[in-house]
Formats: structure tokens, C-alpha cells, sequence
């Protein structure tokens, strides 16, 4: 996938949970980051993981269907979460929540269970999505400019098969290369 170049003030990860990616992107020098979670505890977690880092990331208790952020972001990045919506009505309202919250011209990322991936999670049911489903849900606000499939190892040793998605926001200033 394309290397996508970001102002540093304008990323958000939803369903962040305690992931290294918020800590990378604070390492990597991007000032303000929104990590988003409906966990509590998993923000916890986040922020001791940060250490005297987490005041440079804005931590949100939010869902991702209907979290408002302040302004609008240049990236939104989504490892996981997306695939939890299993309702439709739930998957557009992420869909609609993602494409207010994105400017025109930024991107969405998603890595989310591919079509033979894992049918359940954590003991939930999920969905599991193609290029073209992930299309077809964002596509009120989002052209898909580049997909792949691969595999992830789980702590545990299973294998499970995402497919990633790199998604531009329609409107002024979003040009397709």
C-alpha cells in the first residue's frame, strides 16, 4: 500500500484500544492524535502505555458510529473495529460518522476481516468484507483508491485473513493519483 503523507495535527484512531500505532505515530513526531474508544479501560490502558507522551493525544470515550470530533481530520484509521457492525443500519451510521469527520481530500484506512476471514471474534459474530463491500458501505463519501489481503498472526498463533483498505474523502481537494 502507498505511503500516505498526513499533517501531523489531523489523525484519529478509532477502536484504538492499546494499540502501538498511537504511540508509533507520537514517536514519528505527529502532534495531536485522537484515539477513540467505547472502552474506558482501554483508554486507561492507552494513556499509562503513553507515559509523559499522553498529553500530546487527545483520548476520546466515543463510538465509532457517533463520536463528533471538534474538526475534521485528514486521516481516519480503523484496525479492527469496522468489522464488530454486523447491522446495517449500524455500518451506515460508521460509514456517515467517518465521512463527516474526514476533509475532503483525506483518507480512510481499514483493516478489517476479509471475505474468508474469521466469522466470529472475542465471542461476537462479525462481518467479514471484500474490496467491493467495503466500497459499497463508504461510498457515500469515500472512493477506494487501493486494497490488499494478508494474513495476521494472533498472539495465540491463529492466523486470521484481513483485507486492508486505503479509502480518498470525496469533495474540493480530493484528487485521485
Amino acid at each position: 500500500m502507498r505511503r500516505v503523507t498526513v499533517p501531523s495535527d489531523s489523525v484519529v484512531v478509532v477502536g484504538c484500544g492499546s494499540s502501538t500505532l498511537v504511540r508509533e505515530l507520537v514517536d514519528d513526531g505527529y502532534a495531536a492524535i485522537i484515539a477513540v474508544d467505547i472502552a474506558q479501560p482501554a483508554l486507561d490502558q492507552l494513556r499509562a502505555s503513553l507515559g509523559h507522551c499522553a498529553d500530546r493525544v487527545k483520548l476520546v470515550r466515543g463510538d465509532a458510529r457517533t463520536v463528533r470530533l471538534a474538526q475534521p481530520v485528514t486521516l481516519w484509521h480503523d484496525r479492527a473495529t469496522f468489522h464488530f457492525l454486523t447491522d446495517a443500519v449500524d455500518q451506515a451510521a460508521y460509514a456517515t460518522t467517518a465521512a463527516r469527520s474526514v476533509k475532503p481530500g483525506g483518507h480512510l484506512v481499514l483493516a478489517e476481516f476479509a471475505a474468508d476471514g474469521p466469522t466470529s471474534c472475542s465471542g461476537l459474530t462479525v462481518a467479514r468484507h471484500s474490496p467491493a463491500s467495503l466500497q459499497s458501505a463508504f461510498s457515500g463519501g469515500f472512493e477506494l483508491i487501493e486494497s490488499f489481503e494478508r494474513d495476521h498472526v494472533t498472539p495465540s498463533g491463529v492466523t486470521q485473513r484481513f483485507v486492508h483498505a486505503l479509502m480518498i474523502r470525496r469533495g474540493v481537494g480530493s484528487v485521485v493519483e
